[in-house]
């Protein structure tokens, strides 16, 4: 069989680890570089390009380039951060008849799983070159903060191209098995984990070959992205004050200060100003040319992304408290994602623990190789057992009368797990139960995701109230919910249907 490979499927960028011959390594692209930018794009003559072909000509043809898809899989065409996105991508969405998201580009519509399918196939193939061999198998991370139905797209991806996805796991669990694997540790470990689009924190005990979740939380709509769009708006402000003209509006212009914004950011990191200057940007209503030219501070940049580093640092403490920990018990601090390495993130986080982040992990390596390192333990002849206990991020429940949320797995419930309840009929004669089943952490459903509405059918007719029946809901160790029924009078299993309506 082929070997199973470990691949980081990141929100701007992706790369694939194996191990092989004892050691775990990158899988190099041609040219040497080991990421591959998760971005899909049609051009003008209709041809399909993924990875850095796409990135090349995405100024020029912002409209049919999709970037930062990661933040829209498994989401609802009228949630907010579709709204969101809408309002900074220049790639046009509609609704789906599910009412998910489908995109827009060159003449056709593709869904976000497609999309995400291109970009595994992309790495796959990649793989593929390298290694000399078929592969059909991998290991695949999602942010820990994913929902069941997020997790569940990442699958289908893997389903459209024939490429089995053997075990999803969290980006902050591979990190913590790429630091801590082979080291006889025993120690608990905080990741603290902000990438291109999402933010992860997880606090894992590390004993051996053993590692224990206690608790993780995040938003997946907190990134560097966020970062580079703080910028941009600062630039489309003072341009507008300056000139009285919105670059909003024009998607080449704003292309080439995306470019420059993310650019810009990474300079500040090692220096305390950066020039600013896009030339030619615009022309005014006469046909004189237009220019953006100023300097950027690392303290302004600072002070304006100051509210999305207290926002990490929230999340971070609510995870903290969870874990029933204080900062004092953390013996290492990981950082993850290239954002972490802005000095503002590491000065703010080393002030919180009262100690500088490890140097233990490679912030943009570390998920990948952690991912490859479980694949290889998951080989029949592999020689590395680990043990993986992992926790839910948010709670799964079911809708109560009045749109009460009732929870069934509370939010770092430890997964594998499964819960019975009892359930029976309202009217007479009823012969079916259906049910909405949400995941999130709002008291109220209409806040929380919707993961499907459950069908059990199959039920004897009588009265109201003396049908029993057991409705089993199993989480599986990838964080996927199950369910299945039986009538407990008879013992007979009842049949299911999920419909993965989305509201």
């Amino acid at each position: 069989m082929s070997k199973i490979i470990g691949i980081d499927l990141g929100t701007t960028n992706s790369c694939a680890a194996i191990v092989e011959n004892g050691g775990v390594k990158l899988i190099p692209y041609k040219g040497g570089e080991f990421i591959i930018p998760s971005i899909f794009a049609i051009d003008d003559k209709g041809n399909e390009l993924i990875g850095h072909e796409a990135k090349r000509q995405w100024q020029l043809n912002p409209r049919n380039t999709v970037y930062a898809s990661k933040r829209l899989i498994g989401r609802s065409f009228a949630s907010d951060v579709v709204e969101l996105m809408q309002s900074t991508v220049a790639y046009k969405m509609k609704p789906g008849e599910r009412n998910d998201v489908l995109l827009d580009v060159g003449t056709k519509n593709f869904r976000l799983a497609e999309v995400s399918a291109k970009i595994l196939n992309k790495i796959r193939g990649v793989a593929q070159d390298y290694l000399q061999e078929k592969v059909t198998r991998a290991v695949v991370t999602v942010p820990a903060y994913f929902t069941d139905r997020q997790r569940q797209a990442v699958k289908d991806a893997g389903k459209m191209i024939q490429l089995e996805v053997v075990r999803i796991i969290n980006e902050p669990t591979a990190a913590a098995l790429a630091y801590g694997i082979g080291k006889n540790l025993n120690e608990t470990v905080v990741i603290y984990d902000l990438g291109g689009g999402t933010f992860d924190v997880s606090i894992i005990e590390i004993r051996d070959r053993v590692f224990e979740v206690k608790a993780t939380g995040g938003d997946i709509f907190l990134g560097g992205l966020d970062f580079d769009q703080t910028m941009i708006d600062y630039v489309l402000r003072d341009f507008a004050s300056k000139y009285g003209i919105d670059l909003a509006t024009d998607p080449v212009a704003m292309q080439r200060i995306k470019d420059l914004a993310e650019r810009t950011k990474i300079d500040l990191s090692a220096r305390e100003s950066a020039p600013f200057s896009v030339p030619f940007v615009t022309m005014t209503p006469q046909g004189q040319p237009l220019n953006i030219d100023f300097t950027f501070t690392r303290k302004m940049l600072e002070e304006m992304t100051t509210p999305l580093v207290d926002r990490s640092l929230e999340i971070l403490q609510r995870v903290m408290t969870d874990a029933g920990m204080t900062p004092d018990r953390c013996d290492e601090l990981l950082l993850v994602g290239g954002q972490t390495r802005m000095p503002i993130v590491q000065k703010r986080l080393s002030a919180f623990f009262g100690k500088p982040p490890s140097k233990g992990v490679h912030p943009d390596e570390a998920v990948a190789i952690g991912a490859a390192l479980y694949a290889n333990s998951l080989e029949d002849n592999s020689n590395l057992r680990l043990q993986l206990l992992d926790v839910i991020p948010m709670a799964i429940g079911l809708e109560r009368a009045g749109g009460e949320f009732h929870v069934v797995f509370p939010r770092n419930a430890a997964i594998p797990n499964a819960k019975a309840i009892e359930a029976t009929t309202s009217y007479d004669g009823q012969t079916e139960v259906a049910m909405r089943i949400y995941q999130g952490d709002n008291p109220t459903v209409a806040h929380n995701e919707l993961l499907g509405d459950f069908l059990f059918s199959g039920l004897r007719p009588g009265p109201a109230g003396t049908a029993r029946l057991e409705i089993t809901f199993q989480v599986s160790i990838e964080g996927i919910l199950t369910m299945s029924s039986r009538d407990l009078d008879t013992g007979k299993q009842m049949k299911t249907t999920v419909r993965v309506t989305q509201h």
